[in-house]
Formats: structure tokens, C-alpha cells, sequence
């Protein structure tokens, strides 16, 4: 499911009968229409949690203990793991998880443990992916990294590596993990030119994972894996995560074609972006999907353009209505849930997430009146700071 409205609801309870019923990274905002049902149910999210649940719901999510830092994904692996000890192999799928939702720069004491029963070697360097694909590849499709000129731009990509001196080795050129010390310092150093970003921003570590017994970047397994679900192919990624050999291919033809709407996509925002002192909005009606558009706005959120603090929010239409996706840029400033939850209020729109990357649905006709409020709120926060 892509979320849980009112509607999504109402639809489950009168298929679900009897079931058990479980939500995997959703449903914590949910528990009003939840704790109606009759069914046993099971919640394991990391979002924040809006009310309380009856008798009938059990919840795992991180908001109930200690607020640790986790994904989704780690938790199902946890879950997975109480039930049978022998599940300690998915710990790999946890890790993409991890690295997929961008909690590897301070690791939590469960993701810690996670790392540990995982097949997983960590090496320290720029934080592109694929770093196991030849660098000009990983320097065009990267949303690592927001490289100004270079991301999203193959001829960009092509300028950079010459510029840094590299020259293929047979028909290619190396991938990030195969450079040198020097190579790795001017490739370094072009980055930081363009992006003007801090070493500590853009070096971290790299996880290579056992997947189809060879080393992977989790990176770009996550990214696979996101493509055939906004592709609306989740069961190619389902196939994927379970070691199907035959999803491979499928999942690689679904990603490349995902990178190109990536790039498709960016380049629309770049004439099409409204900026103020600290946000911009992407307002893309239906030239982007709405499945893409919360990545638009990471990537976006990653440029060099806007200073730390400041948000950026992507709209798309979803049929008769309007996915909003709001990012933060870096990792202080306000609250972009709260300030979507107060936007939307009026609209009785529907919301949720975190405080640095949330998302609402609103509909077609308030479209309009929800860019005015966004933004009188954008510029209010502002002359608050």
C-alpha cells in the first residue's frame, strides 16, 4: 500500500474478516479507525504514533520505548529474528533498510547489533552509489550526493571524471571501492568544489552486502528495491528481496527505467522550482509521478542551494488528489511534520511521518489554497527564526 487513508481503511475492514492483520512502516497514525476493527493486530512503524491502542493492537515502534533511531525494516527483522533464531539470515535486508532510510551517519545500539548478524563489509569513503558500478554511472544517477551539474547529467558525469584525470581500464572505468588514495582525494576534492558541502557531509561508510553470494552496495539494492515499489511492482522487489534469480533482471530493467524519470524529473524542477529565502516548492502537478516525488525531494534537499534548515516541498497529483512530500534540509530546523499537519489542518487533509521528512494528502480543489497557506506558514517560520 502507498499509505492508509480513511478510505484504505474502511476497504480492509470489510475484506479482513477474521485475519490477523499485519501493518509493516505504517498504521501509527491510523489507530482511531484501527481500534475499531476486531481483528488481532500488529503495527511495527517507526513513525510517530497519534492515539492510543486498544486491547486489540499490538505496536512495536521505537516512539513507545527509548525513541531509537531505526528503520522499518529493522524492526520486522527483529520481529523476525524473536520468532525463529534461525532468521538471523534477513539480517542483510535490515541493513538495506538502515542505509535506505539514512540512519547510518550515528548508529543506534539495535542497528549496531543488526551490523553484527549481518554478511556485511564496511569501507570508509564518498557516499555515492553504486560504488560498485564504474564512477561515471555512479556520479550521474547518484542521490547520494546532489552534485550541481553533475547529477542527473551523463555528459556532466563524463567532464567530472576527465577532470579528476581518470581513464578507462578496458571498455569502462573503475567504480568508487576500485579507486586509489589519490584518485579517491581529487575525486574528493571536485565534489566538495561543486557541492560545497564538508568532507564530514559527504564521506561515510559504505555497506557492501552478501546478496546472490556477491558483494552489493546496500545503497543501490534500496534503490532497486524502492523502484519496483514506485513503479507500482512491488512483488518484483518482494521476489528480489527473497533471492528469486529471476527478479534480477526484472528489477534492473524497473530501475534503469526508474533513473530515467529520476533524471527526467530533475530536470523539470530545475525551471520549474519556486524558491523563497529558506524553501522551495516543486509544484509538478502530473509531469512527476506521484510515487517519485518524495525522492525529488530528498535529492533536492541534498543540493548545495539552500542553507541548513530550510525545507523543501514537493507536490503531484495522485489521481483526484495531491501527494505533498516535505523534506528538511540537514538535520536542524523546524518540525516539517507539524508544519504539514498545520497546513492541512483546515483541508481536512491526512498526514504523518517525521520531523525531517513527512508527507499529507490533500485534494485537487484545495490545491491553490494549500500553496498560499504553505507558504504564509514557510515565511512566518522564517520571521519566527
Amino acid at each position: 500500500m502507498k499509505n492508509l487513508e480513511k478510505e484504505e481503511v474502511l476497504k480492509i475492514k470489510n475484506i479482513a474478516k477474521d485475519d490477523v492483520l499485519l501493518f509493516l512502516d505504517l498504521a501509527s497514525a491510523s489507530l482511531d479507525e484501527l481500534n475499531l476493527f476486531p481483528n488481532r493486530i500488529f503495527i511495527l512503524d517507526h513513525h510517530e504514533i497519534t492515539g492510543t491502542p486498544n486491547s486489540n493492537i499490538t505496536m512495536i515502534n521505537p516512539h513507545l520505548f527509548d525513541n531509537e533511531s531505526i528503520s522499518a525494516a529493522g524492526i520486522s527483522y527483529l520481529f523476525s529474528r524473536a520468532i525463529d533464531p534461525k532468521n538471523k539470515d534477513l539480517a542483510g535486508l535490515a541493513v538495506i533498510g538502515m542505509v535506505g532510510d539514512m540512519l547510518d551517519r550515528n548508529l543506534s545500539k539495535s542497528n549496531n547489533e543488526i551490523l553484527n548478524d549481518a554478511e556485511v563489509t564496511i569501507k570508509k569513503g564518498l557516499m555515492l552509489y553504486p560504488a560498485t558500478r564504474p564512477i561515471h554511472k555512479a556520479l550521474e544517477y547518484s542521490s547520494g550526493i546532489y552534485i550541481p551539474g553533475v547529477t542527473g547529467n551523463a555528459q556532466g558525469a563524463f567532464e567530472l571524471v576527465r577532470e579528476i584525470g581518470l581513464t578507462k581500464e578496458g571498455n569502462t572505468f573503475k567504480s568508487l571501492i576500485e579507486l586509489d588514495e589519490d584518485e579517491m582525494s581529487k575525486l574528493l576534492t571536485a565534489v566538495l568544489l561543486r557541492t560545497k558541502k564538508t568532507g564530514n557531509e559527504i564521506i561515510g561508510n559504505i555497506y557492501l552486502v552478501k546478496f546472490f553470494n556477491k558483494l552489493e552496495d546496500a545503497r543501490e539494492l534500496s534503490a532497486m528495491i524502492n523502484a519496483c515499489s514506485r513503479l507500482g511492482q512491488s512483488y518484483v522487489s518482494l521476489s528480489f528481496c527473497i533471492g528469486s534469480k529471476t527478479a534480477i533482471k526484472n528489477a534492473e530493467e524497473i530501475y534503469a527505467k526508474y533513473k530515467q524519470q529520476i533524471v527526467s524529473a530533475l530536470n523539470f524542477v530545475e525551471q520549474n522550482k519556486i524558491e523563497g529565502k529558506n524553501y522551495i516548492i516543486i509544484n509538478a502537478k502530473d509531469q512527476i509521478k506521484d510515487t517519485i516525488i518524495g525522492t525529488i525531494s530528498s535529492i533536492v534537499s541534498m543540493s548545495a542551494t539552500k542553507e541548513e534548515g530550510s525545507v523543501v516541498i514537493g507536490m503531484a497529483y495522485d489521481n483526484e488528489k495531491i501527494k505533498v512530500s516535505a523534506r528538511l534540509v540537514g538535520r536542524n530546523g523546524r518540525n516539517v511534520r507539524e508544519l504539514l499537519d498545520k497546513t492541512v489542518k483546515e483541508f481536512g487533509g491526512e498526514g504523518g511521518g517525521h520531523p525531517q521528512a513527512a508527507g499529507c494528502l490533500i485534494c485537487k480543489d484545495k490545491e491553490e489554497a494549500f500553496l498560499t497557506n504553505i507558504v504564509k506558514n514557510l515565511e512566518l517560520e522564517v520571521v519566527k527564526v
